[in-house]
């Protein structure tokens, strides 16, 4: 884990020791990570990507059965578990064995942490963590190294698709605390020299100091990007204003991942950049992984996870609901059939892309609440309502009363009052008249703790963690 600048040990280092400190910090990281299972897993599921939907579950049914047998066998929580169902069609046999495994809810794992972690691993290859938390409390997770480096090798079986490869020079725009909050002046990046890595802080993004972070990307030799869409959509807005467009061919793409990738974040990147945006959606608890192709959509990685859908809306093109997902690659803490809070659009016909399996429209909820109404709706998915507003540059929406919201927007220059109007239409079509609306004009939004974004903040719809 990378030094935290938060260390006063830390924040006292000359930057070039701070350098060095990213760059142990990234050669530890890259033993946990790249290990030879990830290699392995990595060459076969490069093999098996271009495989026919009934192959791709015949892998699916092989991993669940093994996993079933596991957690029946050593697992507490999962004592009198069913034996799997062996049939001939592997979509049958996946279906009718789920349909026998209870609906882990967070709260239930939160609560029966303990038994559902598996005493037959030894504790020397369990490795603990929590969730982030932003969006309630905290859960504590465990799983192996191999989940670890499975979950890699569905990201990087993407990126290498691209024309990405591991040992490439590349940016990262995430939430570690690399550079000391108090730095007045650039540089806002380290280094990290193992992997080739520069590390940009979102801690420090000023207008004033954004043109010091469009120097350096300008400056360097790097193949991609990878970062938290709020973030990066910053650097895309500067990038823009100074007309200052990187040129095309020098990312080959802009990967991202960990917050809701909305839709005008990606068009102001890929016109910065230059270069295709292609998303990822995971979590930490090693349970479910889709990555993007260049159709926009996203395809589930079928070697890792099963997902399901609890079906609140369909149509002959579509079904959409919350995501219940079976992790296939976590031995310590077996997650099935793990509500994950997500809220998913599967397509019902396959990808123009030509990939076979599952494959989702979008997945919401990651990081923002519900807006809840006078009448009691639950309302998500509002980043429509800016999509169009190219006089808004950024959008929060915080409640703590059903009766009311407030709105914070930073505003581009030329901002009036006619778009102000137009996006409080905007809301009530979405959330009727009777909500009280107050619109806020700010000069930047804060991010959390850990530097993600959150467009919708509510103490009275709050996601469940």
């Amino acid at each position: 884990m990378f030094f935290l600048a938060s260390n006063r040990l830390y924040d006292a280092m000359p930057v070039m020791v701070q350098n060095l400190g990213c760059t142990w910090a990234g050669y530890q990281r890259t033993r946990a990570r790249f290990s030879n299972h990830f290699y392995k897993v990595l060459a076969e599921w490069r093999k098996t990507e271009s495989l026919p939907r009934e192959e791709l579950q015949k892998i699916q049914k092989q991993r669940l059965f093994r996993l079933i047998d596991l957690a029946r066998e050593s697992v507490p929580y999962y004592r009198g578990l069913e034996a799997p169902v062996d049939l001939s069609d592997p979509s049958e046999a996946i279906a009718q064995t789920l349909a026998s495994v209870p609906v882990l809810d967070k709260d239930d794992y939160r609560s029966s942490f303990e038994s559902i972690i598996n005493p037959a691993v030894p504790v020397s290859r369990i490795r603990q963590s929590r969730t982030s938390g932003t969006t309630g409390s905290a859960l504590r997770l465990a799983h192996s190294p191999e989940a670890i480096a499975e979950e890699y090798a569905t990201v990087w079986r993407m990126r290498m698709s691209h024309g990405v490869n591991i040992r490439d020079a590349h940016l990262t725009f995430g939430g570690q605390l690399i550079v000391p909050f108090d730095t007045a002046g650039a540089p806002f990046w380290r280094y990290n020299y193992f992997n080739r890595q520069t590390l940009f802080s979102v801690h420090h993004m000023t207008p004033v100091n954004l043109v010091h972070y469009v120097d350096q990307i300008h400056r360097t030799r790097a193949t991609y990007v990878w970062g938290y869409p709020s973030s990066l959509n910053l650097i895309a807005r500067s990038i823009l204003e100074l007309g200052r467009e990187v040129p095309r061919g020098k990312f080959k793409a802009v990967f991202t991942s960990s917050e809701s990738l909305l839709a005008f974040q990606r068009d102001a990147i890929e016109e910065a950049f230059s270069a295709p945006v292609l998303d990822r959606y995971g979590t930490s608890e090693f349970a479910v992984s889709m990555t993007e192709c260049l159709e926009g959509n996203l395809h589930v990685d079928m070697e890792y996870c099963i997902v399901e859908v609890e079906v609140d809306e369909e149509t002959e093109e579509y079904e959409r609901g919350g995501l219940i997902v079976t992790g296939l690659s976590n031995d310590v803490t077996p997650f099935l059939r793990y509500r994950i809070g997500d809220v998913g659009t599967r397509l019902k016909s396959p990808c123009p892309c030509g990939r076979a399996g599952d494959v989702f429209l979008d997945v919401d909820g990651r990081n923002e609440d519900y807006v809840v109404t006078p009448d009691g709706r639950l309302v998500g998915r509002l980043d429509h309502i800016f999509k169009d507003q190219s006089m808004i540059l950024e959008a929060q929406i915080l409640q703590d009363t059903p009766r009311a919201i407030d709105v914070k927007i930073v505003p581009a220059p030329g901002y009036s009052q006619a778009d102000e109007e137009a996006m409080i239409r905007e809301i009530r079509l979405r959330l009727g008249n009777e909500i009280h609306i107050d619109v806020h004009v700010v000069s930047n939004i804060p991010r959390e703790r850990n530097g993600k974004f959150r467009a919708v903040k509510s103490h009275i719809g709050r996601v469940a963690a």
